[in-house]
Parts: structure tokens; sequence; C-alpha cells
């Protein structure tokens, strides 16, 4: 066993189907023995941010959404009993029914208790309501069957279509991107994420910005600018152009402040690049095991939590190959089938972790029905902060758990594809031997004889380049090895 095991763990792909299996049903009986109460237990008792997490629970008036932005009335979210819909439009079934199990379990982690789901198939959505006129009329007959209190429709709405449901069904009515919106906004703890959060929601509320009925239609000139003073007072001004104004004013200062905060992120990645020190970012879709890796490879402690969007700050740790060379890995917020672009927006600096690394290592949750669809999510959301080409590794998580077949599946069409499981620790040295090897290596190889009164040169070859050979002669350390410009000009002034 533990031969094949060495040569599952440096190989792309198995040998054959039946190895394959007897591995994963070894690491499934590992994690048979695994007490999953004491595993529980144990993550609380190292990890306080989740016990704080855990603790929040969504009650009666409590809401996320932003308030006190202007003096228009924001409906605040309660989402305590919702019911879900959705419009399956392309695909087949089995799409349409992942796309809503995936919407019910955003839902739950906003703290929702989700009561029915509907799905309509159509060409298009409908233009006015999202759903036709029929499966109205049968979501509002749901909706007084459940006592549900919000309607969330597994889409993006627009303002009008928000504002016709609603009256037809007579509860609140927020599409999928509000919903992600809220969860970030429950997660957010750093002042950086907390700020590119408001800028996100800011930026999704704006177009659909409601109030009391025709009040915001009325002009507000002198003082029925309802106290704004200097500056509130526009030539005959509506309510709602006010109310436009003042959001406005905040969302450019919160992307100054970003822009400020962004500064101190930018300064120490230049700083790693100037060391020419290797950057390896974990992407992956949410919840698919990114900050359980990182925990198992650096021991960062990073909040580890079954459910969508636990990470929103990234963690950059400091690791080393076997031969000893420098290089981070950085733990970035999950990704999800329609991304909001208002988040990839308001987040593109911490994005930079992805798009600005040498390697992506993308986690899959190779339990998941529909692994490949994932892939594809991820990918594009990559695509579009600008990262397509860098090279990347395609890591099968929760292979303990997971349908051997369709692990072997993915193996089969990803060429550089490693399996492994976080829980049972199978799979994890072929993974990291994996991103070893795939690290940028140094361009320029030098072969000298360093001065043992200068131990600092020869460290720095440890950790920013490659050690080919090392010899200990009595004028001093012989290396072989490949660095980068500045340390190879450095090192050539010293040895001249």
């Amino acid at each position: 066993m533990p031969s094949l095991l060495y040569c599952l763990m440096v190989s792309d792909q198995p040998e054959s189907i039946d190895d394959f299996e007897a591995l994963l049903a070894e690491s499934a009986r590992v994690a048979a023995e695994f007490d999953a109460a004491d595993s529980d237990d144990y993550a609380e008792s190292i990890q306080p941010d989740l016990v704080e997490r855990n603790a929040l629970r969504r009650v009666k008036g409590f809401s996320t959404q932003l308030q006190d932005i202007s003096e228009a009335e924001y409906r605040e979210l309660q989402l305590e009993k919702v019911v879900l819909v959705g419009v399956w439009t392309e695909g087949n079934s089995t799409m349409a029914e992942n796309s809503l199990a995936e919407l019910k379990a955003l839902a739950e982690t906003a703290g929702s208790e989700v009561m029915e789901g509907l799905i309509q198939r159509r060409d298009k959505p409908d233009p006015a309501t999202y759903i036709g006129s029929g499966k109205v009329v049968e979501l509002r007959q749901v909706v007084v069957a459940t006592g549900a209190d919000t309607v969330i429709c597994d889409g993006e709405l627009s303002p009008s279509q928000l504002r016709q449901l609603e009256e037809k069904v007579k509860v609140k009515v927020i599409d999928r991107t509000a919903l992600i919106l809220d969860i970030f906004a429950q997660h957010a703890k750093s002042k950086e994420g907390k700020a590119q959060v408001e800028l996100a929601q800011i930026s999704y509320l704006l177009p659909r910005l409601r109030g009391w009925g025709e009040s915001l239609s009325r002009q507000v000139g002198g003082r029925a600018a309802g106290g704004a003073g200097i500056g509130g007072r526009g030539p005959g001004e509506t309510k709602i152009e006010t109310d436009r104004r003042r959001i406005r004013d905040k969302m450019a200062k919160l992307r100054r402040e970003i822009a400020e905060m962004k500064v101190a992120r930018d300064t120490k990645r230049q700083e790693r690049r100037r060391n020419n020190i290797p950057a390896v970012a974990i992407a992956g879709y949410t919840n698919a095991g990114k900050s359980s890796l990182l925990n198992k490879l650096t021991n960062a402690g990073v909040l580890v939590e079954n459910a969508l969007f636990a990470t929103l700050d990234p963690t950059v740790r400091k690791s080393q190959t076997e031969d000893g060379r420098i290089y981070t890995l950085s733990d970035t917020v999950g990704f999800v089938r329609h991304l909001p672009h208002q988040l990839i927006d308001a987040f593109k600096s911490t994005l930079e972790e992805v798009s600005g690394a040498d390697l992506i290592v993308h986690v899959v949750d190779g339990s998941h029905s529909d692994p490949f669809e994932q892939i594809r999510a991820v990918r594009e959301v990559i695509t579009e902060i600008g990262g397509a080409e860098i090279p990347e590794i395609i890591a099968i998580n929760k292979v303990d758990i997971a349908d051997p077949d369709m692990v072997m599946q993915i193996l089969r069409a990803e060429p550089n594809s490693y399996a492994f499981s976080v829980r049972t620790g199978f799979g994890i040295e072929g993974l990291l031997h994996a991103i070893e090897i795939s690290l940028p290596r140094p361009k320029i190889e030098i072969n000298t004889v360093i001065p043992y009164d200068r131990g600092d040169l020869v460290s720095a070859i440890h950790e920013r380049g490659e050690i080919l050979r090392e010899e200990y002669l009595p004028e001093g350390t012989s290396l072989h090895a490949r660095v980068d410009g500045g340390l190879a000009k450095e090192i050539e002034e010293i040895v001249r």
C-alpha cells in the first residue's frame, strides 16, 4: 500500500481504477473512525471566531441591510421564513435543481428557514414579474400557506420586476444578488472587508431606491430639503435625486477609503515580488475547503466553517519547499455561480491576490453533484479578474466522501489534477509535491563559492533560489543553484 500511495501522490492519474477505489475505501475507513463530535468540539476550542459566528442567529427584526444612507425608506431584509423560486431557461432538470439547492444553502447561511422551493421552465424570465402570471398565483398561495415573510428569486431581478412581484405576492421579494450581499454583510470582520461590502451594497441599491408612495417625487428646494442645509437645497431637486446624490457621495468616500487601505496590501505584495518570492493563491468555489487546506499546509488558524462564504478577508502565510525555497500561500474569498459584479468591483483589491499569483491551486469539492459546473464558474471569475493565463492545479477535495467515478472523471478531464482529503490527510503530500514542482524557477544558473563570512548570501539563495548542489569546502560554501537577477548581481560583486 505505501508504494502505491506514493505513486498516486506524485502522478497525475492513478494507474488503475481498482487501485484508486481501494485507496478511496481506505480513506473512507479512516474517516469513519474519526469522531465527528470530537472534531466539532476541537474546532470550536481552537476557533473562537467560529463560536462567535455560531452564536449569531437571525431573529425577528434583525437586518444586515444598509440603513441611514439617505432619508429613503429601505425595507429591511427579514429572511426568517423564505420561499425560493427559480426559472429554468437552459440545461437539464438536474442543473436547475442543483441551482435551487445552492440557493437553499445560501438562504440557510444567511440564517433563514426555507419553507418551499418552486422551479418554472421558461425560454427566458418574464420581463414583468420574472415568473409567469400563473406561477405568480401559485407562489402567492405557497406564501400564504407557509407563512413566509420573504421570496428569494434565483437570479438578479430588475427594479421593476422586484416591485411588480412584491405587489402581487404581498411579501418582501429579494434576488440572489441581495442574498449574497446579506451574507457578506454578516461575515465581514476587517475594516477593509466591511468597506468593500458596504460599497457593493449601495452600488446594488442605488438603482433600486424606493420610498413611501410618491414621496420621493416631490421637489425639495429650500427648507423642504429635510434640514439638509447648504448642499442639500437643489434648484427644484426631487427627494429621490437628493438621496441618490448622497449615496453617490458615500460611494466616492468608500472608494477613497478602500484605495487607501489597498496601499498596505500592495506594498507587501511588491516587497514579495522584489524578493522574487513565488505566490500561490488557493481559489475555488465557496465551501470547497480552501481555508481547511491552508490550515493543513501552514497551520494558519483561519476560520473554518461548513457554510458558504465563511472567508471574506484574504490570509497570506509563508511556507517553504523541501529544499528550503520560500513561497506564500493565500486563502481567498470563495466564488459562486453568477457572483455579483458589485462584489467583484468592490473586492478588486482582495481578488488581486489571485490575479497576481504565480500559481493557482483551484480547490474543487469532489463530493458535489456537479463539480464540473463549479470548475466552469470559478474559471469564469478568474478570467474576469485577469488570471486566465496563470498556471493552475486542480485539487479535488473531500474524496473520502465523494463518488469514485466522479473523481475519476475529473482526473481524466483535467490533466494537472490531484485527489486529496483535508479531513483524513489522504493525498496531501502528493498535492504539496505538485505545488512545489509547479512554482516558477529562477532563471539565472550560478556555480560559485561563497566565503563563510557571507552566510547571509547562502541563506538568501536558499530562500529565494533553487539549490541544485551544495558542498562545503575549506574556502567557503560551493553552490550550484538557480537565482533571480538581483541576487545573481549581488553574488557576482562579492565573489568577483
